[in-house]
């Protein structure tokens, strides 16, 4: 029998956490050698906006940095901060809004890198949010923001599909583009998730809604924020041996922002 629920895929982390959890090493990996490569500091301290379940920070934790973040769900917080004291580690994530937010001590580092920054839904928001970062970064320390772009070279991704399974846990997603608001640079997108086990079957259907960014639209905001400076930018392959070029024809990008 199947159970069909309209819920946000935030609200359940377990499923969130096997879904999105694909990429963990790679991004471990290669935030770690954005530490050695780029950053002007020591990197010590690490801070995750919007951290959601803390996949990377636990690991981060485990290595030696000390590591704190915020979210707005708090089902997700408590998901994370219990992971971290199951790590040895101090229950340091905060509910908390991305935009809006003060660390006690600072950080060397912050990351964001699968798109949570688009769920900041105006210039303003945006704006707030990479002026936190700035007043909390060390001078020298950085910023890896993962984000993706809209194309106006070449045709947009207009749907993904992935799977994830762990034991008799299994995972589908389905996420499709409704459409954009060209007035308000809001992306529709609907996303099914399938969860199987052995004894049920749930659907959660889910609506996300995400700013859009062409490249020139994303540079303009970065000029607002004249304390960070683009130190790099990669794609998601996590390859700190192969940088790109951001162009018209760009979509998934990591910038590697720089605190001057």
């Amino acid at each position: 029998m199947t159970e069909t629920i309209k819920a946000s895929i935030y609200d359940y982390p377990q499923y969130y956490e096997l879904l999105f959890g694909s990429d963990v090493a790679a991004e471990n990996r290669f935030l770690k050698q954005c530490f050695e490569k780029h950053a002007d500091c020591g990197v010590k301290r690490v801070f995750e906006p919007a951290c959601g379940t803390g996949r990377l920070l636990s690991k981060l934790g485990r290595a030696g940095f000390a590591v704190a973040g915020n979210d707005l769900n708090e089902r997700a917080v408590d998901y994370c901060n219990r992971r971290l004291v199951k790590a040895g580690l101090p229950p340091s994530v905060e509910v908390g809004d991305m935009a809006n937010f003060r660390t006690r001590d600072g950080f060397d580092a912050a990351f964001n890198t699968i798109n949570s920054f688009r769920h900041l839904s105006t210039e303003r928001q945006a704006a707030a949010h990479l002026r936190c970062i700035a007043e909390g970064l060390t001078p020298g320390g950085l910023y890896i923001l993962g984000i993706h772009l809209e194309p106006t070279e070449c045709q947009p991704m207009q749907e993904e599909s992935w799977s994830a399974r762990r034991g008799n846990l299994v995972v589908n997603s389905y996420m499709w583009s409704k459409g954009i608001d060209r007035r308000t640079r809001i992306e529709h997108l609907g996303l099914n998730i399938d969860v199987y086990t052995p004894s049920k079957h749930l659907k959660i259907e889910d609506h996300m809604e995400y700013r859009t960014y062409r490249q020139e639209q994303f540079a303009s905001l970065l000029r607002r924020i004249p304390e960070l400076e683009i130190a790099e930018t990669y794609d998601f392959s996590y390859d700190i041996r192969r940088p790109i070029e951001v162009t018209a024809r760009s979509e998934d990008v990591v910038f590697v922002l720089r605190r001057r």
